[in-house]
């Protein structure tokens, strides 16, 4: 898989991670929804693998990459893991910066490009990648840099869109395109950056990361049922707090349109 041409990336609308004012933690703002509906899953699977592997929080760094305003950092933070987030959004990162102060919670924030790591090799015990990949410009550099600072069997942690037809139908014309039951704003995703399952398995694999497992990811309620919430959020029924609190994301095992995964770095992989 090569980067995306500069065609395909300039439709994407990453600016949105630019605005002024705290639209990461401002409860009826679409972005909160990562914190509501998305972060309980992606946490869930972090710590299943932490577990797995019997790792020491107290003594691990980790690094996550395209962190925004926080929300996924300050979790990990809370774990007892030695923190860090990279994101090339400054006001984002301001935001994260202030939020973490709030919360005396310690996290290094740094800015920087997923293309272009501001570390050392071999610094980190695990990198987080969320919903981040299909965003970037140039992804065979970001799965590059992410295993240059990952130390040897460090592990990385990663979601994504799958590029089907479904998540076409659901994640771009659904959620962001029709406005009878859009939520997001137009753009923030681009269905051809989106990534098969097997691109990524190629990447890691040609970078010394040796996959390990993909789970799909889906609402805990019926498609027909978010249908309907979306609706009323779309016309005023139901805040963005309220649509927040309607359902949740779970493991599935159809990774047609969202799928979450990880890898472990080995040097003679």
């Amino acid at each position: 898989m090569q980067k995306v041409t500069e065609e395909i990336y300039n439709k994407i609308n990453n600016e949105i991670y630019n605005l002024e004012g705290d639209r990461w933690w401002q409860p009826d703002f679409s972005l909160n929804l990562i914190k509501t509906l998305v972060n309980p899953f992606r946490v869930g699977y972090a710590k299943k693998v932490f577990e797995e592997f019997k790792i020491d929080s107290g003594k691990t760094n980790v690094l996550e990459v395209g962190c925004g305003g926080g929300i996924l950092s300050e979790e990990i933070a809370r774990m007892g893991f030695i923190t860090t987030g990279i994101d090339p959004s400054e006001p984002s990162l301001n935001i994260a910066i202030n939020h973490a102060i709030k919360g005396n919670l310690k996290i290094n924030y740094e800015k920087g490009t997923g293309e272009n790591l501001p570390f050392q090799n071999n610094s980190f015990d695990v990198v987080l990648c969320c919903d981040v990949l299909e965003h970037v410009y140039d992804l065979p550099k970001v799965i590059s840099e992410i295993s240059r600072v990952l130390k040897n069997g460090g592990i990385f942690i990663y979601d994504t869109f799958n590029r089907t037809y479904f998540s076409k139908i659901s994640t771009i014309k659904i959620l962001q395109e029709w406005r009878r039951w859009a939520i997001m704003p137009p753009n923030l995703h681009v269905w051809e950056m989106f990534i098969k399952p097997d691109e990524i398995k190629f990447l890691l694999q040609k970078n010394q990361l040796r996959w390990k497992e993909h789970h799909g990811i889906k609402p805990n309620i019926s498609y027909l049922k978010m249908i309907r919430y979306l609706r009323k959020r779309a016309i005023g029924e139901l805040s963005y707090v309220e649509f927040g609190k309607k359902f949740l994301m779970v493991e599935s095992y159809s990774t047609q349109i969202m799928y979450m995964g990880y890898a472990v770095k080995h040097s003679d992989a």
